[in-house]
């Protein structure tokens, strides 16, 4: 009985699954089954299948096939498993040399004339095939940048399947990676902003220590062009935080090959109005990645922040507390990380009046505009800023800091947060656990004497105190002091007492 075997991957959420692909040609009437829990789109893969063999120059075996996807339990969707169901039939019917397909993995969608297709998901599942030891991983030459980012493992790029069945014959060599270098992405340069002395610090110091930011002050003042401004301060991406975020948004099908790995902290501003699904991820079968998560290791920016829904606002707390999302659908449960920065801006009240003495909101409409934004939820916001008008001289004075001086002390400040953590796998001041604080790095008690003040009337609570000695840390490194003093608290609970408490 003809039986053939080729290999694929299932991405769930940023992992990957290796997938075995059986097919059988035997007696019957001619028809092609699928099993193993696909999905529409893998269901519909049978048709495509048959025609791109076809189309090849190859031919379908005129009996019955049946095409089996291991672990049977693991709900497989998409195309990504066309061009190794194509060769398992090849394998089986004995059309390409027998043992050829057993040390490389192939992903690929295949058009009706037989073209490979780019799919989604390419890095997380090169990825997978690497850790499973494999040696080899063909992608369609639309992919060939993303998969090359992976070291270790040899890729090759194919632009059809005739080209891929040529080369199992050895007839011809498939391409592989070009080393290209690209250039970080280019943001706005902070001394566009006029003025806003306390607002650029606490960007500073947020930056420093990857620290949440909440910005209110009236329109135009500034608050969304300070946020804009944010990512061009913060370093660039490591190695490895580079490729978590390139796989996040390979997932989400929104890498080109202009650009297929990136380098700087990326930068997320849903509008106002998203809901709970676009906003920490959704959708059918699996979930895919939503803002919190395309925000990983940069910047959301929630821009009128008082005009969104009280649901979504409240969907944030659990990725701003656990730095990852975990999402459960149908077909289980997607986790992606979610480790971001983030900046709320608001009005102070629904009119918003360039004048406050202008406001013509009642009070009780006041407290409800920005009440929306619950206490837990302003607890995990570590820096509050209220901004105020711009006095006429700052129109005319001299321009302020840019972005390269102000990102060169933030380099500095991480990279000595960086050596301090980093025995214990910290990367920021913003990542150090509280129990950690409060014991193997705990300050003075004289040091602490504010923080236990605000613990006692109520001000603060145990999670706010934890946030303030994390910016003390900030501060302290900021200042290149080796511990944070009485004067670094201090301003940390200032900085919490400012804007909307």
């Amino acid at each position: 009985m003809p039986l053939g075997r080729a290999h694929s991957v299932a991405v769930n959420g940023v992992d990957g699954v290796l997938v075995e692909i059986e097919a059988d040609i035997g007696q019957g009437l001619p028809g092609t089954h699928l099993v193993g829990l696909p999905d529409t789109a893998l269901n519909e893969s049978r048709d495509r299948v048959k025609a791109a063999v076809k189309n090849s120059g190859g031919t379908w075996p005129d009996s019955r096939v049946i095409l089996a996807l291991s672990p049977a339990t693991l709900p497989k969707g998409g195309s990504v498993y066309d061009l190794a169901l194509a060769l398992s039939v090849l394998d089986a019917a004995k059309a390409i040399p027998r043992g050829c397909l057993s040390e490389t993995v192939f992903l690929g969608e295949l058009a009706l004339d037989g073209r490979l297709r780019a799919v989604r998901g390419v890095l997380p599942g090169v990825l997978a095939v690497k850790s499973a030891g494999w040696q080899r991983v063909v992608v369609p030459l639309q992919c060939l940048p993303e998969a090359g980012l992976v070291d270790g493992i040899e890729v090759l790029g194919a632009g059809s399947l005739g080209d891929v069945v040529a080369w199992l014959r050895g007839e011809q060599a498939l391409e592989s990676p070009v080393q290209t270098e690209w250039h970080e992405e280019i943001y706005p340069d902070l001394s566009d902003v006029a003025g806003q002395a306390d607002a650029r610090w606490a960007l500073e110091v947020a930056a420093a220590g990857a620290h949440h930011i909440m910005l209110t002050g009236p329109p135009g003042i500034g608050k969304t062009m300070l946020a804009q401004r944010l990512p061009g301060i913060l370093p660039p991406l490591t190695e490895s935080e580079a490729l978590e975020v390139t796989a996040i948004h390979s997932v989400a099908g929104l890498l080109t090959t202009a650009r297929p790995l990136i380098t700087s902290p990326p930068f997320i501003a849903p509008h106002h109005s998203t809901s709970v699904s676009a906003l920490v991820g959704g959708g059918t079968g699996m979930a895919k990645p939503g803002a919190v998560s395309r925000a990983h290791r940069g910047v959301l920016f929630l821009d009128e922040c008082a005009e969104m829904s009280v649901r979504v606002l409240e969907a944030l707390r659990t990725p701003l507390e656990d730095g990852e999302i975990r999402i459960a659908r149908r077909d289980g449960v997607a986790r992606y990380p979610a480790r971001f920065q983030l900046v709320l801006a608001a009005n102070p009240c629904p009119c918003a009046p360039a004048r406050q003495v202008d406001c013509v909101c009642p009070p009780t409409a006041r407290r409800k505009y920005l009440g929306k934004l619950s206490g837990p939820l302003l607890d995990r916001v570590d820096l509050r800023i209220q901004m105020m008008g711009v006095a006429t001289g700052a129109l005319v004075d001299e321009v302020g800091e840019g972005t390269s001086e102000i990102r060169a002390r933030v380099t500095g400040a991480r990279d000595a947060a960086a050596q301090r953590w980093r025995e214990f796998g910290w990367r920021t001041n913003a990542e150090v656990p509280g129990p950690a604080l409060r014991q193997r790095f705990r300050l003075a008690r004289s040091t602490l004497a504010p923080v236990e003040r605000a613990l006692r009337n109520g001000s603060l609570t145990a999670r706010g105190a934890d946030r303030a000695i994390r910016v003390a840390w900030t501060l302290n490194d900021l200042a290149g002091g080796s511990v944070p003093g009485a004067d670094e608290v201090g301003a940390a609970l200032d900085f919490r007492d400012r804007g909307v408490a």
